[in-house]
């Protein structure tokens, strides 16, 4: 493979308008496809087998309109003496927008509240339509199936809202399934300040414009390229709504580090005193073929993800391995032709002074050797055991929340007060109790009995979680029937769902066990604790999938089995101190205030395992970086402290380097509006700060420091079966080309 990259990197190098023309053209064809034939990305949270699915299923069978989303218009007069028991002008408002909202296009039905109030005002109470106090009314509308919507349907609405007007005397605000499903996350200056941070960093470590620039131009071109494919990818698996802004999130963090393990290695080859085409090809052959092994890595662990059983996170995971991929494509194609163009300005000012202090001293040149981290690097040596010790007790103390984490989706109360679903629903919350925000539809098979749907619903209103339950809805011509039930307590709340599995395993049974009839719990409060239930039962077999992976391929690269198990070890513990900051951050409220966070919220349920994936691939990426050069010094000397030591000081610099470009750009989506978003952007940043400085820098020398010779040993049996990797590639490479005096 070596050999191979450093051919390509070279003819990038040298016919760079030709790379950069053929990349620009596949581009414009990507994006131009993606604009004129791109499906639009919506969300759907079907997951086949689950209980909460089979009841969307059987009312989708039946052609239900129960089966399809819903949205909810909640009204109350401006005039805090107001209420509709006694004003008829806001009736007659509210009538008016009911009717308004009934005419919108797929609207199926709607509730009407102002008719109820008009005929008894205290049934409009009792239906649910209209607060006890006569202050909200709600208008809940139907909608059908996912499939048939798009993101238009949720516009509309919107701007149905924007046409009541400032003038109204009502107060409207909305809400339900339509927004989640519909409603893309919004982008704030986040992003862009991370980028920003990224682009000080880069500077600070190169010292020049065009060094820095480059990593950064790399990643956004590539970014760009990613996102516009996944309307065209949507074709194939659907792609959520979320899924551009989480693979944006990944993308430049890999794009930019990837990038700047490449310019690095170029600018030492540079220093060397070899030519630009010459270090170009030796950058792709080596870092080059690091950067494929760590996307790969990426790639394959993301795509894992398939073992979730839950399609939105497999698809979610394709989208951003797509990306990932594009990255990796252009730190060995694109990036070589752009430092190809750059020549040894990618130095900056500095560049004959490089050259000429390289060629007085190429060994200190070639070993980037930092003093600073030398001497850090002998000082964690000289004290391996207490280092080790008290590390892994406060990796192990920030691990602890874990035991406490609990898997669940954030619902419309966790968003800013800015937006009209918090608004609605915490008006809905407050007028008709929590549990009107998160309704449980039971769906009942009863085309062969149907003398059971009474009794459930009366067995289930008896229920202590229940507040409420609607009259049921029963289509004896398409044998189906629906039971809507409004808990006591929140969406989120555990007693929420205690309930839903009281009404599964204690109400349900002994109505059906004897009978031909089947029912089933849904809703999307009952769907997404379904979901985080399948994520918790797969969880572990991922995690044991991914480190017997990785334990592997470090077997195979360093010809080791502490090695990778130590390695294996380490990272569990990174990601866990970031599990456990995501657990006091979110579940505890410890500092929700500084990321903007209202309320406390469940973690979401495909964050633990998304992370994982992600911090796998990025965690060998730096394991590989480090642990390379100490085996590399190990070879020549067989000191196996001196090695370590050698290590830290040649590798820390760029380590910390690009561990802060990804913080600065994964915590710049933590300012954004969106829970989960703020969930993944926090978790990732801790992973990678705690993986990057506290394990890699100190745990990871004295941990080997302590094993000593033991690192590197092998059975004789296994060293003779394993294939050889050279990570680095320079082996059989040709002899570098230098520079003369005369192409200086």
């Amino acid at each position: 493979m070596s050999h191979a990259l450093y051919r390509l990197g070279r003819f990038a190098a040298e016919k760079p308008w030709t790379v950069i023309g053929a990349w620009v053209a596949l581009a414009a064809l990507v994006i131009g496809m993606s604009a004129g034939f791109g499906r639009e990305l919506e969300d759907s949270f079907a997951v086949p087998g689950l209980d909460s699915q089979q009841a969307i299923e059987l009312l989708s069978e039946a052609q239900s309109d129960r089966a399809g989303l819903t949205a909810q218009i909640v009204v109350t007069p401006l005039d805090p003496t107001t209420t509709f028991f006694e004003s008829a002008s806001a009736q007659a408002e509210l009538a008016e927008i009911q009717a308004g909202a009934a005419a919108l296009e797929h609207v199926l039905f709607t509730t009407d509240p102002a008719a109820a109030l008009a005929a008894d005002p205290a049934s409009a109470a009792q239906s649910g339509g209209v607060s006890a106090d006569g202050r909200v009314a709600l208008i809940r509308v139907q909608y059908p199936v996912i499939e048939e919507l798009s993101a238009s349907d949720l516009e509309a609405l919107k701007e149905f809202r924007l046409e009541i007007g400032a003038d109204s005397p009502l107060q409207v605000e909305m809400g339900g399934d339509l927004f989640s499903s519909f409603q893309e996350p919004e982008t704030g200056i986040g992003e862009m300040i991370g980028l920003v941070a990224a682009v000080i960093i880069l500077l600070v470590a190169f010292g020049s414009v065009i060094a820095m620039g480059l990593p950064i131009g790399m990643a956004l071109f590539g970014l760009a390229l990613g996102i516009s494919s996944m309307s065209l990818i949507n074709y194939l698996v659907d792609i959520p709504s979320w899924a551009p802004q989480m693979a944006s999130m990944i993308g430049l963090g890999v794009g930019i580090d990837y990038a700047l393990f490449l310019v690095t290695r170029h600018r030492e080859f540079l220093g060397q005193g070899m030519t630009v085409a010459e270090s170009v090809g030796r950058s792709a052959a080596t870092a080059g073929q690091a950067v494929i092994f760590a996307g790969g890595t990426v790639v394959i662990a993301i795509l894992g993800l398939a073992v979730s059983g839950v399609p939105f996170m497999t698809a979610a995971g394709i989208a951003t391995s797509v990306v990932v991929l594009i990255m990796v494509a252009a730190s060995i194609t694109l990036l070589p032709a752009f430092l190809g163009l750059a020549g040894h300005r990618v130095n900056g000012r500095t560049s004959k002074r490089v050259r000429m202090a390289a060629k007085a001293d190429a060994a200190a040149a070639t070993d980037h050797v930092t003093p600073g981290w030398e001497r850090w690097g002998s000082h964690v040596a000289n004290n391996a055991w207490p280092y080790a010790i008290g590390v892994t007790v406060l990796l192990l103390a920030l691990t602890a929340p874990v035991l406490s984490l609990q898997l669940g989706f954030p619902d419309e109360g966790t968003l800013p007060d800015t937006r009209t679903e918090r608004r609605g629903y915490d008006l809905v919350a407050e007028s008709f109790g929590p549990g009107v925000n998160g309704p449980l539809v039971i769906a009942i098979d009863t085309s062969q009995d149907a003398s059971q749907v009474q009794n459930l619903s009366t067995q289930v209103l008896a229920d202590p979680g229940i507040a409420a339950v609607l009259p049921a809805d029963i289509n004896t011509e398409a044998g189906v029937a629906t039971i809507v039930a409004f808990p006591n307590t929140a969406p989120q709340d555990d007693a929420t769902l205690d309930t839903v599995q009281r009404i599964r395993s204690e109400i349900i049974p002994p109505l059906f066990d004897s009978s031909p009839a089947r029912a089933h719990v849904g809703g999307a409060t009952a769907g997404f604790a379904d979901i985080g239930d399948r994520v918790n039962d797969r969880l572990p077999l991922f995690i044991a999938a991914v480190i017997v992976l990785s334990f592997l391929l470090l077997m195979f690269v360093f010809r080791s089995i502490l090695v990778p198990l130590k390695a294996a070890l380490l990272n569990l513990l990174s990601i866990g101190a970031a599990y456990g900051v995501l657990v006091m951050v979110f579940q505890w409220g410890w500092g929700a205030g500084l990321i903007g966070l209202e309320s406390t919220v469940p973690i979401v349920s495909f964050i633990p395992m998304f992370m994982f994936a992600i911090l796998f691939g990025l965690s060998m990426d730096y394991e590989v970086f480090l642990l390379s050069r100490v085996r590399e010094e190990y070879l020549v000397t067989g000191d196996n402290d001196s090695s370590v030591i050698h290590g830290i000081a040649s590798t820390a610099r760029v380590i910390t380097s690009a561990a802060l470009i990804m913080i600065s750009v994964f915590l710049g989506f933590v300012l954004g509006d969106d829970p989960t978003i703020k969930m993944m952007g926090l978790g990732l940043a801790t992973a990678i700060f705690v993986d990057a400085t506290i394990v890699r820098v100190v745990l990871v020398p004295a941990t080997m420091k302590l094993m000593g010779d033991a690192n590197w040993w092998i059975p004789g049996w296994l060293d003779r079966i394993l294939p050889t990797i050279d990570i680095e590639g320079e082996g059989g490479l040709p002899e570098p080309e230098m520079e003369t005096s005369a192409t200086r």
